[in-house]
């Protein structure tokens, strides 16, 4: 008999998925973090780094289903850390976005904001559908409790594992030989 799958306070699992990664995931992915709608900080209290419109079409064409809530681990610029990330790809129904986005939430404070640094992300998972809402505290909570899954779901052996992936590593930093090139 498994052990019992805990659950939120709004009553959805804590931990999605199986015991490991399959098909389609892992998707790795990364690019430059862009300017996005401005509403992740100022609206809903969750920073988030919004990738390159070629990132979210890949990604939505990679994990098959178009659009939803997916979790993995993040990497950004020349920092070596990897955080627990969770991230919406679609169109985000209850701000009628007219076009497909990728937006990560990596889960950690960070001080500064990292625009034009390049974000590494590995998906590992899938949380839930995209959804309209009815109110904005409905959407905030809804993601709140991603969170909490994402972060539940990664303790997993199989999962945290991806954490170590070379990916995620920052890029060796440039050379310069004693004749100035390369």
């Amino acid at each position: 008999m498994s052990p019992a799958v805990p659950l939120s306070a709004s009553g959805r699992p804590l931990i999605v998925g199986d015991s490991e990664p399959t098909t389609p995931y892992p998707v790795f992915a990364k690019g430059l973090v862009m300017t996005g709608f401005q509403r992740g900080s100022k609206q809903l209290g969750i920073p988030t780094a919004n990738m390159p419109q070629e990132a979210a079409d890949r990604i939505a064409h990679a994990v098959q289903s178009g659009s939803g809530i997916y979790y993995g681990w993040a990497s950004v610029g020349n920092d070596a850390a990897v955080y627990p990330m969770v991230m919406s790809v679609g169109w985000n129904p209850f701000f009628k976005n007219e076009k497909r986005t990728a937006e990560v939430h990596i889960i950690h404070q960070f001080d500064e904001d990292f625009y034009d640094h390049e974000l590494r992300i590995i998906v590992v998972g899938y949380i839930r559908d995209e959804k309209n809402y009815t109110s904005l505290d409905a959407l905030i909570d809804d993601i709140k409790t991603d969170i909490q899954v994402a972060e539940h779901s990664l303790k997993r052996p199989a999962y945290l594992a991806l954490k170590s992936d070379a990916f995620l590593a920052p890029p060796p930093p440039a050379t310069i030989s004693a004749n100035g090139t390369d």
